[in-house]
This record gives C-alpha cells, sequence and structure tokens, in this order.
C-alpha cells in the first residue's frame, strides 16, 4: 500500500487529490491546519492530520505521527495579502513566501528520512503557471492579466526548487505541477476549470513509478519545456 501526505487538503485541490489518490489504492494522511475543518476528507477515508506549513513543531509532529512515507504532494498555498503595487511590501512578501515556499521546504527536509526509505518514493510541489515567465507574458495565457507580485514570485521559487531538489535526490521522482485557472477560493472560484481538472497534472505526477520523469513541470496536457 503507497502512504502519502497531502498538505492543505481539507478543500479544493488538495481535498480533490486527495479523493484520486484514494481510489487509484493509496492511503491518504490529509494535512490541515485544524482538524475541525477534516469532515470532508474523513469522509472520503483519508486519515486528517494537523499539520501548518507555517510551524515548524506542527510539521515535525505531523511527520512523526506517519507509519512511512512514499508519496508527498505539497499543495498547501495562500494568495497572499497583497494584489498591486499599491498595497505591496515586505512583510506581505515574507507571509506569502511563508506557506508558498518556506513551507514547502519544512515538509520536505522533515518528511526526507522516511521518503529516503521508501522504495519508490515521490514529491509534487503544487506550482502556478503564474510562476512561470513564459506564461505572463504570453497575451493569450490565462496568466498574463496577472499583476499581484507576491504570488507569481513565490511559484516561480516553488519551480525552481523543485529543479534543485530533484538534482540532489535523483533516486527520487520530484516535480512541479499547475493546476491551470481552475476555480477555488483563491481566485474567488472565477477559473474555468474544474477541481478534478485542476488536480489532473499532481494526481499524474503522484503515480509515476520509480522510471518516471523528474525535475519537470507539468499542466494537465504534459510538459511544460522550460
Amino acid at each position: 500500500m503507497t502512504t502519502t501526505l497531502v498538505t492543505g487538503a481539507n478543500k479544493s485541490l488538495g481535498l480533490e487529490t486527495t479523493r484520486r489518490l484514494i481510489a487509484a489504492g493509496h492511503t491518504v494522511h490529509a494535512g490541515m491546519r485544524d482538524l475541525a475543518s477534516g469532515d470532508a476528507a474523513r469522509e472520503l477515508g483519508a486519515h486528517p492530520v494537523q499539520l501548518d506549513v507555517t510551524d515548524q513543531d506542527s510539521v515535525d509532529a505531523a511527520i512523526a505521527s506517519l507509519p512511512g512515507l512514499d508519496v508527498l504532494v505539497n499543495n498547501a498555498g495562500i494568495a497572499g495579502p497583497s494584489w498591486s503595487l499599491r498595497d505591496l511590501d515586505v512583510e506581505a512578501m515574507r507571509t506569502t513566501f511563508e506557506t508558498n515556499v518556506f513551507g514547502v521546504v519544512r515538509v520536505v527536509q522533515a518528511a526526507l528520512p522516511l521518503l529516503e526509505r521508501s522504495p519508490a518514493p515521490v514529491i509534487v510541489n503544487v506550482a502556478s503557471g503564474m510562476g512561470f515567465p513564459r506564461a505572463l507574458l504570453d497575451p493569450d495565457d490565462d496568466c498574463f492579466p496577472v499583476t499581484t507580485i507576491p504570488y507569481p514570485s513565490s511559484k516561480a521559487a516553488v519551480i525552481a526548487l523543485t529543479v534543485q531538489y530533484a538534482k540532489s535526490l535523483p533516486a527520487m521522482r520530484i516535480n512541479a505541477s499547475d493546476p491551470g485557472y481552475t476555480a477555488t477560493d483563491l481566485n474567488r472560484h472565477s477559473g474555468h476549470q474544474t477541481v478534478t481538472e485542476g488536480t489532473d497534472a499532481t494526481v499524474a505526477l503522484a503515480l509515476l513509478g520509480p522510471d518516471g520523469p523528474t525535475g519537470e513541470f507539468h499542466d494537465r496536457r504534459g510538459r511544460i519545456a522550460y
């Protein structure tokens, strides 16, 4: 049985990823800041675990509670408190990076000893096309109208750290996914994709075998060339 941890798993993309991986045969531990919000995950058959990616003690306790770990899906993320240059400051950047970037590093570093014991360890970091300069500069891309700075820059960092982790840990399959413009709380449900479509890339990467790609960035159509 494959043991999986999904962060930010109480709703939206994280909950749908949890549902689909359970359907694929995984035992899923659903990380969430507040266990009181875990009813939907419990109904799916997941095992809720208290996990706040901004809190090292919470991360350490969550990882210590796992019986083992084969697949880690770093899904937890926030839009951040800044939407324009008018309200942008260093604190807005720090708040966004604390969850979206430093949170990924906290969880990965804590989980490495368990993952290294797995015969087929996999890490999927949920990034975004908004972290990809080509998408931000393409007038035909959904990302082009976005002018906010903290969220795209944090997701660019996630893509870069994914590549570097993959180079440093060649025995693992470590990739980043782009959910695309999906209707979630993060965009006030303005996206044109369903959460199922938004989790296509994440789930496909989470199901990779030992011969799968690593260090790549995928959306639901496949690999996005750097």
